[in-house]
């Protein structure tokens, strides 16, 4: 692990190619390997995680970044000055910046405390669960200096336990291993958490990602809005983020469709954590084969919530990702009643909120009906817009009544 408390001077020395800088003048953090002078500073002499100064090819210091030649995006900047390497004091800062936004719109300690680039720690992902803190790490750069991290966050939040929830595919990328383990303290199976009002239990070991999606609360807060005396069907459930939130906000009744029995005895679970057990089924299978059953069976639905796992991970899958969001959309709209609300959902990336509408319009049209968008939703503040950073905004919800024709 490199030296923290070198000088500047003593730091190894990343080099860019002339007129390479200018992403990182205009705020981005990241630099592409064939953004690199490697003439002058060759990827191979560089390990894994190790912390170096950022110049461009006029000798001008860009800032601190930590480098992996392994990937494509070879170095992630930390800090544009130089004597602020990536140490527990660095960490701490921006951990308190982070919580300040965190505690000043919110007074539950319940949400995402640091979202990678956007606050301002690439490679990072920490999720709050009350005492209870979730870390996923991403980089190799923030690997190397997880102890440090544990000792920061005990100092800003001193909580009762810290998971590594570091089982993520993206790691293999910077050829880091797998594992899943306690940094810190005591974590259970299962942590409590409040979402709008409504009680959740969440499986942080097993779980999805940390073990719950804080991104989509307000989208979910406003099913409130369409919910009341109406049958809902919400596909790809998971422990029941949105169906038991719609049974709280008095649906008449709930199924939820999941391929995972494991998610699907959550959300029984969590049904009756709020005394809504008799409102919500569940149904295990294959989404799509699911709702293909259904359809054949003539069941109807005034509510559909179609919130699948991202089908466009990589930009190379957006056509084989954008047929499966229309697949699924359509075997949805065929699912709902007349005049019924679809609230499609993504997390791709790379489908952007235009074109998720307007394969939202083409499936529609496909089946003779006409669609109505009536609101859409995104990211809490908890999941903050870098604006040099296209790839931190990424999620899209959808409220569209679907009408026939006329």
């Amino acid at each position: 692990m490199t030296d923290l408390n070198l000088p500047e001077q003593s730091y190894p020395v990343l080099i860019l190619k002339p007129n390479e800088d200018r992403r990182l003048r205009a705020g981005h953090l990241w630099i592409y390997s064939n953004e690199i002078d490697v003439t002058t500073s060759p990827l191979k002499s560089f390990a894994a995680g190790q912390q170096v100064v950022v110049k461009n090819s006029r000798g001008k210091l860009m800032g601190l970044a930590y480098v992996n030649p392994h990937s494509l995006i070879c170095a992630r900047l930390f800090s544009r000055d130089v004597n602020h390497p990536l140490d527990k004091s660095l960490f701490v800062h921006r951990l308190n910046i982070a919580l300040s936004l965190r505690e000043g719109m919110t007074d539950q300690p319940y949400y995402r405390l640091v979202y990678g680039d956007s606050d301002f720690l690439p490679g990072l992902v920490v999720d709050r669960f009350g005492d209870i803190l979730v870390v996923q790490i991403a980089t190799a750069g923030m690997e190397q200096v997880k102890e440090l991290l544990v000792e920061a966050l005990c100092k800003v939040l001193k909580p009762n336990g810290i998971l590594f929830k570091n089982d993520s595919r993206i790691r293999r990328a910077e050829e880091l291993p797998e594992y899943v383990e306690v940094a810190f303290g005591e974590v259970p199976e299962w942590v409590d958490i409040k979402e709008n009002n409504v009680l959740f239990s969440v499986p942080v070991y097993q779980g999805q990602k940390t073990g719950w999606f804080y991104d989509h609360r307000a989208s979910r807060a406003r099913l409130e809005h369409y919910v009341k005396g109406k049958r809902v069907l919400d596909v790809f459930s998971y422990i029941g983020g949105w169906g038991v939130q719609a049974a709280v906000f008095g649906a008449e009744s709930v199924s939820c469709v999941d391929s995972s029995e494991f998610a699907l005895d959550a959300v029984e679970k969590n049904a009756e954590l709020n005394n809504v057990r008799e409102k919500v089924a569940t149904i295990h299978g294959s989404a799509f084969d699911v709702m293909k059953v259904l359809i054949d069976e003539g069941e109807r639905f005034d509510v559909i919530i179609m919130d699948p796992p991202a089908f466009i991970p990589r930009r190379k899958d957006i056509k084989s990702g954008e047929q499966a969001y229309r697949r699924v959309n359509e075997l949805a709209i065929r699912l709902l009643s007349k005049a019924g609300v679809l609230v499609s959902a993504s997390c791709s990336m790379h489908l952007g909120r235009e074109r998720l509408n307007d394969i939202l319009r083409a499936s529609a049209r496909h089946l003779d009906r006409d669609i109505q968008i009536l609101e859409q939703g995104g990211q809490t503040f908890d999941h903050p817009v870098h604006p040099a950073i296209v790839e931190t905004e990424y999620l899209k919800a959808v409220f569209a009544r679907v009408l026939p024709a006329s």
